[in-house]
């Protein structure tokens, strides 16, 4: 190893991980004690809790009083596939997709449902062009968790239009402004921005999308956990805490300390200026970097959570294909062995990089004392 002395400071808190992600600072597992174990989750006390757990995630997210929100099983791809499986079907649809999320939207929506669609795509670190008809549905993630990209308003969802967007916003809840009147089935899981635990998702739907479920049957069969209506008519309970199968009481803890915490905090405007303050520390790093920058060049559409950066160094650059991929993965590995940076290798199906959580429990002063890490990192592996 070169003569690269390893830096003083180490992150407190080193979990940078993109979901599940870091707990909120401070949190114990003391914050479980409440917690309804060994009780039906369909008892008044467990009916109270995850009802509480709507309403609390209602009043940070500023969604309106007549949208309905269920929690799901299986996180965020749970509640939607839940919606896509429920809503799609009547219309032509739009799907955008710019990261392996996207993509995955694409092969239920063609691939599984057969329906018509037009695919807007675009490579890791770009958007496509958003041109969303009015008459279709539409399909699209709001953050890119595996590109870094997301979309910088919701300018391109149509006035007056009349299909649904279904919108996939697991990494963007909690962490950035989000259109309530332009979106009709929102995803997002407990696992993201607020730190909560795996498995839970929720699914927001506007008026118009609970028109929809009243009104269209599907034509492919319905497994259990999709099926929000009965005899035609929406089921109610199932958006009153009325889960349609068991939710880990335990989790529901950890979430309603969670909302508490973010309550604490300030709400969804501290929420916001976490993640915004910590990605802005990531980009005054990259400026100065002789080695690393935002895999999206576009400052508009750069992730304030899910950050996702290239190497750009020529000595990596000039690698073939496998070389530049197992660079990266050393070099995240390497920080892993350190106990400076858990979990920031690039996804799988992403270009060779890093992927830095930036989210709202992520102490901007870990930030701060990870980059003289990964530069240090960066020096070693290209030693060799």
């Amino acid at each position: 190893m070169p003569d690269f002395a390893k830096p003083g400071l180490r992150p407190a808190r080193p979990f940078f991980s993109s979901g599940p992600c870091a707990k909120h600072p401070g949190w114990t597992l003391q914050a479980l004690g409440p917690a309804l174990v060994g009780r039906s989750h369909r008892s008044k006390p467990g009916k109270a809790k995850l009802k509480e757990a709507i309403e609390r995630s209602r009043e940070i997210l500023g969604i309106p009083a007549d949208y309905k929100i269920a929690i799901t099983p299986a996180s965020d791809t749970g509640a939607m596939e839940m919606a896509m499986w429920s809503l799609l079907g009547p219309r032509e649809v739009d799907i955008f997709a710019w990261d392996t999320f996207g993509e995955s939207w694409i092969a239920d929506t063609v691939g599984q449902l057969k329906l018509k669609a037009q695919v807007h795509s675009a490579p890791y670190g770009k958007l496509p062009a958003m041109n969303m008809a009015r008459e279709r549905d539409a399909v699209f993630v709001w953050n890119g968790t595996s590109s870094g990209v997301r979309l910088p308003d919701g300018d391109f969802i149509p006035a007056g239009r009349e299909g649904l967007t279904i919108c996939d916003a697991t990494s963007a809840a909690f962490a950035m402004d989000l259109p309530w009147d332009k979106l009709d089935a929102t995803s997002f899981s407990w696992q993201k921005v607020l730190g909560g635990e795996a498995a839970h998702g929720m699914l927001v739907l506007s008026p118009r999308a609970v028109t929809r479920l009243e009104s269209h049957t599907p034509p492919w069969p319905m497994p259990k956990i999709f099926r929000l209506t009965k005899d035609g008519k929406i089921v109610d309970g199932i958006f009153e805490g009325e889960t349609i199968n068991t939710p880990s009481m335990l989790a529901v803890e950890d979430y309603l300390d969670a909302l508490a915490w973010a309550e604490k905090l300030g709400g969804l405007k501290a929420l916001i200026a976490r993640a915004d303050a910590n990605a802005a520390m990531l980009a005054a790093w990259c400026k100065n970097s002789a080695w690393a920058d935002f895999l999206a060049e576009d400052e508009s559409i750069r992730s304030t959570t899910s950050v996702c950066l290239k190497i750009t160094n020529p000595w990596f650059t000039a690698l073939d294909g496998d070389a530049r991929a197992a660079a990266a993965r050393k070099l995240a590995s390497l920080l892993e062995q350190e106990g400076v940076a858990f979990d920031i290798a690039f996804h799988r199906n992403a270009p060779p990089g890093l992927r830095i959580w930036c989210g709202a429990t992520v102490e901007k002063s870990d930030l701060e004392a990870l980059t003289p890490w990964l530069d240090w990192a960066f020096v070693q592996v290209k030693a060799g």
